[in-house]
Order: C-alpha cells, then sequence, then structure tokens
C-alpha cells in the first residue's frame, strides 16, 4: 500500500457569485510513501488564481509565494488532475488536520465544478500523532501546531521551509515514521465512501426552531426541581430566541420559580441536546418597576 501526506496553502480572495470570500487553493504539495514510510516521490504545483489578481501581503509573506508566482502557476483543474493522476490508486492519504479537507470541498464546489480530489482513504495524521505523544507522556491541551509537534518530538526542521506546500508533507512524514503504532494508525484509517466522510464534512448542523418537530423528544422539555428533585410545572409558552427555547416553570413543593431552556441541533447523524436550568426572581429597583433577574444554578448537557 501507498501512503499519501497531502498539503495544501490557501488564500482569502472574494468570490462574486456568491458575494462572499472563500479560501482559494494556490499551492498543492504531497509526498508519496511507501510500506516503510520512506519517501519514493513528491508533487507540488502552485496554482492560478481564477478569482483574483494578486495574493494577499500576509499569506505571501507565510508562503514566500509572491503575485508573479501565482500568476505564472497552472489552474487549479490541470492541478489537480495532475495530483490525482499522480496518486494512484487505493492509497491512504494524510493531512495535519482535517481543515485541508474543508478547503477542499470549498474549493470542488465553488471552482472545480465536477473535478475532485482523488481520496480514497483518509487519515487526520494530526489525530494520530497528538494521540502517540499523549501516549509518550507528553500533555496535549489543544491542537498542536506541525512546527510545536516536530519541535517537541526533536524533529529537526533544518532544511524545511515551513508553510510550503511539499516541506510541510514531508516534515509530516518525519512525524509519521518516528511514532507509528501499526494498530493504532489502521484503526484511524476511513474510506471516504463508506464512511461518507464528505458528507458529513459539508452538511451543517442545523438547530431546530419549531417546538413540535419531531426531532424534540418530549423528554428534553421535561425538568426537575433542584432543591426537591420533583418535577417542575412549565407556567408559560415555550419561546424560541438564539437557537434557545426559553420557558417559565414553577415547583408546586418548594414554591421556586425557574427559566428553562432546550438546545437542539441536528447533526449528520445524530442530534445534540443542551438544556440549562436557572433559577427566576423578581427584584425591586427604583421607581417600583421589576425586572427579571436570572441567576444560573445549573446546566445540563
Amino acid at each position: 500500500m501507498e501512503y499519501i501526506v497531502l498539503d495544501l496553502e490557501w488564500d482569502s480572495a472574494y468570490f462574486v457569485p456568491e458575494k462572499r470570500f472563500i479560501n482559494q487553493i494556490l499551492q498543492i504539495g504531497a509526498v508519496k510513501l511507501d510500506d516503510d514510510f520512506r519517501v519514493v516521490d513528491t508533487f507540488e504545483r502552485t496554482v492560478k488564481s481564477a478569482i483574483s489578481k494578486r495574493v494577499t501581503g500576509r499569506f505571501s509573506a507565510l508562503t514566500g509565494i509572491t503575485n508573479e508566482d501565482m500568476r505564472n502557476g497552472v489552474p487549479l483543474y490541470t492541478a489537480v488532475k495532475e495530483y490525482n493522476e499522480w496518486v494512484g490508486e487505493n492509497a491512504v492519504t494524510m493531512t495535519w488536520s482535517d481543515s485541508d479537507l474543508y478547503t477542499v470541498l470549498e474549493n470542488e464546489r465553488c471552482l472545480l465544478k465536477g473535478v475532485r480530489f482523488k481520496i480514497e482513504n483518509y487519515l487526520d495524521l494530526q489525530t494520530f500523532i497528538q494521540n502517540e505523544m499523549r501516549i509518550r507522556g507528553f500533555e496535549i491541551n489543544s491542537q498542536i501546531s506541525l512546527s510545536a509537534a516536530a519541535t517537541t518530538l526533536q524533529v529537526t526542521l533544518d532544511g524545511y521551509d515551513m508553510h510550503t506546500a511539499k516541506d510541510d508533507s514531508l516534515v509530516c512524514a518525519k512525524l509519521l515514521k518516528k511514532c507509528y503504532n501499526k494498530e493504532r494508525f489502521e484503526a484511524l484509517i476511513k474510506n471516504t465512501g463508506e464512511t461518507k466522510l464528505f458528507d458529513r464534512l459539508s452538511f451543517k448542523p442545523i438547530y431546530v426552531n419549531d417546538i413540535n418537530s419531531k426531532l424534540i423528544d418530549k423528554s428534553y422539555l421535561e425538568f426537575c426541581c433542584d432543591v426537591c428533585n420533583n418535577r417542575l410545572i412549565r407556567k408559560s409558552k415555550w419561546n424560541y430566541k438564539n437557537r434557545w427555547f426559553v420557558a417559565r416553570f414553577e415547583c408546586l413543593d418548594c414554591k421556586k420559580k425557574f427559566l428553562c431552556r432546550v438546545s437542539v441541533r441536528q447533526n449528520y447523524d445524530s442530534t445534540t441536546v443542551k438544556r440549562k436550568l436557572s433559577e427566576f426572581k423578581k427584584k425591586t429597583v427604583k421607581n417600583e418597576e421589576k425586572k427579571d433577574e436570572l441567576q444560573p444554578m445549573s446546566s445540563k448537557m
């Protein structure tokens, strides 16, 4: 089996048809590895933008790619076709985090019009390396950058131009070889067709705003008193605001009043429910007016 480490460099550009900025791919870099994770070939293409005449100063400073470099590049369509031919069949493609995949999907939809990157089997290399670092005793509390991971694992960066696609891929390959564990590595490989990986990534979560939706189980709307644990009685209609259903409740035993909140988000193949319970009090203020005051009591997920 062959392994591909893919890296993309992209720049923000205004996409007129959708009246918004998108991340356009301006460089594709990759390395091909054998079963022992030795580099057997490399790929690099600078892409000519189809929607802008200049690169941003930040992008140029980070990657070293100038306006002239970009203008002398090949069209994205050509770069992707050449990349797909270079990849071959049944390779495992890796990227440092799945953020590159979101950019792939955006460019396929906006700019490629039918041409797709060949990614049949996929592994998030950042996730794998971070897990291996934790197993080795390193404290990793958030996503670690490629350069930080290399420095921590004492992988030399001498001679590599970080934030260029091919060199970033080469550094990824060195980290993989140093951290490889067959069982844990293979457990993270996903067949993009069988797992519907790209459908999941492109799916935008939907917040349910209809209290009568079939996605809302009645149990989501039931609350218990945080003092006597008796079931609360709803005393107002459910209102929807800022992704939350809100209603007033009361405990008939201890006479406490509450404001209860429920948020329901539909994901690709699951539902995320958040529930919050807050004590509801009335506070006397100047000119004898009453204002509602919320005092957080507990939060249930």
